[in-house]
């Protein structure tokens, strides 16, 4: 018996984390599209940072929902093996960009936030995709370039790539994961 828990354990481990759900990645996207219209008719950085903070939550929900329901589909539990790794490798770079909105907040500089929350979102799904799906850390790079490229581009273009970002991405993603890699 401690032979077969030491093949099993030694299998989950050395598993690619495939519960990242398709469907919810296009759920996300909708969900940022929405976030960038409402968002770019504010009247005031508060209500804008409030929307997109409203957005990541509801965003964060459906991901961390449809996960858990492709991974019960599955008969696996999120967090053990691979999910644990995906998890621990995706919470530092997030954790990092909020600590930076929080400082770019103290001091105004809203027009850095979508840049810096492309850039570090897909720091973040690069880093967890290490553990996943091939196009889960190609998805991560492209968030990544979308993230200096609004760094780069005019602030008042800040709007245009979360919603290119955040929206456009995950739904181009969310199909191809879906149709690649189920759920």
């Amino acid at each position: 018996m401690d032979n077969l828990r030491y093949i099993r354990e030694t299998m989950e481990k050395s598993a690619s984390f495939t519960h990242v759900s398709g469907i919810g990645g296009v759920g996300m996207g909708l969900v940022a599209l929405i976030a960038s219209g409402v968002a770019s008719q504010s009247e005031s950085a508060a209500t804008w940072l409030g929307t997109w903070f409203a957005a990541a939550v509801i965003s964060a929900t459906i991901a961390i929902y449809t996960m858990a329901r492709k991974s019960r589909a599955q008969g696996a539990s999120l967090l053990t093996g691979p999910g644990r790794k995906f998890t621990w490798s995706v919470i530092p770079p997030l954790a990092a960009g909020a600590a930076l909105t929080l400082a770019l907040v103290q001091i105004e500089s809203y027009d850095l936030l979508p840049g810096m929350w492309l850039l570090l979102y897909g720091t973040s799904v690069v880093t967890g995709g290490s553990h996943s799906v091939r196009p889960i850390p190609v998805m991560g790079g492209t968030f990544m370039l979308s993230g200096v490229a609004a760094l780069l581009a005019p602030s008042v273009w800040g709007d245009a790539f979360m919603a290119l970002g955040f929206g456009g991405l995950h739904i181009v993603f969310g199909i191809l994961i879906w149709r690649k890699h189920g759920g």
